[in-house]
């Protein structure tokens, strides 16, 4: 069984993905199991071309099959913040609480219809040779009025999703990683590695 490398060292991710590929014929390690993480500088302007960056650079530095990510939340209102920065946003060490805080003060006067956002999920895979190819998953929704749900992490607690009447921190885990940008991402993703060549 070929080995994959969930380049990430964040546990809530590795759940998820383990969950949603745990039918794949891949034995999945991640960075905890390597006990080394190398910090890749996110350059891109997109989260594609950082999920690239961060999936090529793994795999040449481990030798293996690597799948990297990069998403965020992207909100109308704000002209697309977070964006890219949605993990930096505010300081890497300011917590989501804060975050919230900060992102519902700017929002305060903005009626819910135009409080439109995004979850979006750039996957690439590559090979140590160089090889690799992206997808990506979104979830539209929009941006609550408070914190709601004790599921998930990160932005999830303020991210409403109408259909559902519900934040994304609201929905149970299987229901989640079904829907998810993340969830939806990594089903393309599992679609290209079940078709994935053996040698490039």
């Amino acid at each position: 069984m070929r080995m994959l490398l969930l380049a990430t060292t964040n546990q809530h991710k590795i759940d998820e993905y383990r969950a949603i590929f745990s039918a794949m014929p891949f034995q999945l390690r991640s960075l905890r199991d390597f006990r080394r993480e190398t910090d890749v500088e996110e350059t891109g302007s997109t989260f594609a071309e950082n999920a690239e960056l961060k999936a090529l650079t793994y795999a040449k530095l481990a030798g293996h099959l690597s799948l990297a990510d990069d998403s965020g939340l992207e909100i109308d209102a704000l002209n697309g913040a977070p964006g890219i920065y949605s993990a930096r946003f505010a300081g890497r060490d300011t917590s989501y609480e804060e975050r919230f805080r900060l992102i519902l003060a700017q929002l305060k006067d903005v009626p819910l219809e135009q409080r439109t956002a995004r979850f979006v999920c750039a996957i690439t895979i590559a090979e140590p040779s160089g090889y690799h190819r992206t997808v990506e998953g979104v979830i539209e929704g929009v941006i609550a009025d408070a914190p709601r749900g004790e599921n998930g992490f990160g932005y999830d607690p303020i991210f409403f999703v109408p259909e559902l009447g519900r934040t994304t921190a609201e929905l149970p885990p299987e229901q989640k990683n079904r829907i998810s940008h993340r969830g939806r991402a990594a089903q393309l993703a599992a679609a290209l590695l079940r078709d994935w060549p053996d040698k490039v």
